[in-house]
């Protein structure tokens, strides 16, 4: 097993949570012993939590030390890996997907506690190029531990690149739900997980944009009660600006709606979720270029979703019984 493998891992556990650490990147971290024994994979889960590194090192700590109490607190907990890691990990293999902070932010830097642990090889995906975050790596080669950048660059590239949109300023994917042959119409398509994720990600958005004709004909809510989190702003594309006021998304307590026949409000927002039908997404703006598939096991009669610009696979994962799909325009 080498560097590639071991990256893979950590790739694999930060796409689980892409979006849902808004406005922080998506970042994977996994840890093995100097023999090769995997003794965690993490990730950062949500902004003002730990970061992977630190949830790393501690799933790894409480695997060699299952005696450990561990604070809830990321600050509080940065401080106790520090005091109590008693060289469990001393000579052990770190992989993550983005350089290590070296700043005090909302937790302390993650490149201080790698190089307290004494671990003897950090492998990079990518260069953290924002200057408040950046100097991880030389930090830790002036501690003398062995640093390789670089691996599976391309890859943590992908990963990364959703939150270097929305750090300029807007970042937009489509959501779709549809059935194993690609149906997307008919009422409720994909599992409970799946819809489950989608409330998870809606919580975190600036925006969520929706085309008036399925406003009109599914009359929905578009809240994130499946996760108790907060409703998001909503854009109603449509060139028709009267809407039948009792449809529920309008009486979401401390929701701005927008009605619109351009996507202007859309490219003014940072993190937008566009939801809607064939027709909304034929529509979409140039700069929308990824899609977010829920796929179900199930076939469905229907007609199936024509796309006119080419997408790619970058990341698939379980939800439930469905697949969830990230994919990118090329």
């Amino acid at each position: 097993m080498n560097d590639e493998f071991y990256m893979r891992l950590a790739l694999e556990a930060a796409w689980e949570f892409q979006g849902r650490t808004y406005p922080n990147p998506a970042v994977g971290c996994m840890i093995c012993s100097q023999h090769g024994e995997i003794l965690a994979i993490q990730a950062h889960q949500k902004a003002g939590e730990a970061h992977a590194e630190v949830r790393a090192v501690q799933a790894a700590l409480e695997r060699l030390n299952p005696t450990l109490d561990f604070p809830q607190n990321p600050t509080e907990l940065h401080a106790f890996l520090l005091s109590n890691h008693q060289n469990l990990l001393k000579d052990a293999c770190v992989y993550v997907t983005l350089e290590p902070c070296n700043h005090y932010g909302t937790t302390p830097p993650c490149a201080l506690l790698l190089e307290a642990l004494h671990v003897r090889r950090v492998c990079i995906g990518m260069r953290d190029e924002n200057s408040k975050a950046s100097g991880g790596m030389a930090r830790l080669t002036k501690a003398g531990i062995a640093v390789r950048q670089g691996v599976l660059e391309k890859e943590c590239a992908l990963l990364l690149a959703p939150f270097l949109a929305w750090q300029r300023g807007h970042f937009s994917f489509f959501k779709l739900a549809m059935s194993n042959n690609g149906v997307i119409d008919g009422g409720i398509v994909t599992s409970e997980a799946s819809r489950k994720r989608v409330h998870e990600l809606r919580q975190y958005l600036s925006l969520l944009a929706i085309g008036g004709n399925t406003v009109r004909a599914d009359r929905p809510t578009l809240d994130a009660r499946l996760c108790k989190g907060k409703a998001p702003d909503v854009l109603i594309y449509s060139r028709e600006t009267q809407f039948d006021q009792s449809i529920p998304l309008f009486h979401v307590k401390k929701r701005k709606v927008t009605i619109a026949s351009s996507w202007e409000p859309l490219l003014q927002s940072p993190f937008v979720m566009v939801e809607g039908g064939e027709g909304t997404l034929r529509a979409l703006p140039k700069e929308t270029t990824w899609l977010l598939v829920f796929r179900s096991p199930h076939f469905k009669v229907g007609k199936g979703v024509r796309l006119e610009r080419r997408f790619v696979k970058v990341w698939q994962s379980a939800c439930g019984e469905d697949t969830m799909e990230w994919y990118r325009c090329e």
